[in-house]
């Protein structure tokens, strides 16, 4: 069924029955509003939970709707781009496009950079360190962290995702890794560690919910 909004919004509804006592809506990424309703519940009964929890539901409604949009852009370093296909073998941006040949080479270029930018600005941090012993850098999506930094196998694994944040925020997580070498949990003595080389880390922390 169909439900239209105060605003004239209308929104395919999907009623899941299900055999307790409560209901439940969620805005999923088709933007349909999912409905968990008990067996007995009537559909009129629903439409009306719908009114009565519209504000609320719209709510969802266009943070899912930011979300699927925000998928459609390409992010690169703190920024987000809409793709645009071109028979140009270079890519290159302007303030609100990234111009390519094909998501295939958007790809390759993403992981080309961030290899590069990645290994380069681990370079500039090793520089606020002393005694840094001798370490892997390596790369893998993750779901959960930003970083890893394995001190028995010597390692420091980066998130491929991070690519999609400011180079400010690439930093602060690089930091933070090196700093495991020195001391292995998140006590005050880690942290004083890393505001000697990151004093606004705080800040970083806060955008990237660290």
């Amino acid at each position: 069924m169909e439900y239209k909004t105060n605003n004239g919004l209308e929104i395919e509804v999907i009623i899941i029955r299900k055999n307790n006592k409560n209901i439940y809506f969620r805005v999923k990424e088709d933007l349909k509003i999912y409905v968990n309703a008990p067996i007995y519940l009537s559909k009129a009964s629903i439409l009306n939970l719908l009114k009565e929890n519209e504000d609320s539901i719209l709510k969802m409604y266009e943070k899912m709707e930011d979300r699927v949009k925000d998928n459609d852009k390409f992010q690169y370093l703190g920024k987000k781009y809409y793709v645009e296909i071109t028979n140009q073998e270079e890519v290159t941006f302007d303030e609100k496009k990234v111009y390519v040949k094909s998501f295939e080479k958007l790809n390759e270029f993403y992981n080309e950079q961030m290899k590069k930018i990645f290994t380069e600005e681990v370079e500039i941090a090793k520089k606020c360190f002393s005694h840094l012993p001798e370490f892997t850098l390596k790369f893998r999506k993750m779901k959960t962290r930003w970083g890893v930094c394995n001190t028995l196998k010597k390692t420091v694994t980066l998130n491929t995702e991070l690519l999609k944040k400011d180079i400010t925020l690439i930093d602060y997580v690089i930091i933070h890794e090196l700093c495991h070498f020195f001391e292995g949990n998140h006590s005050k003595k880690f942290w004083d560690l890393v505001a000697q080389a990151y004093p606004n880390y705080k800040e970083a922390r806060k955008k990237l919910r660290y």
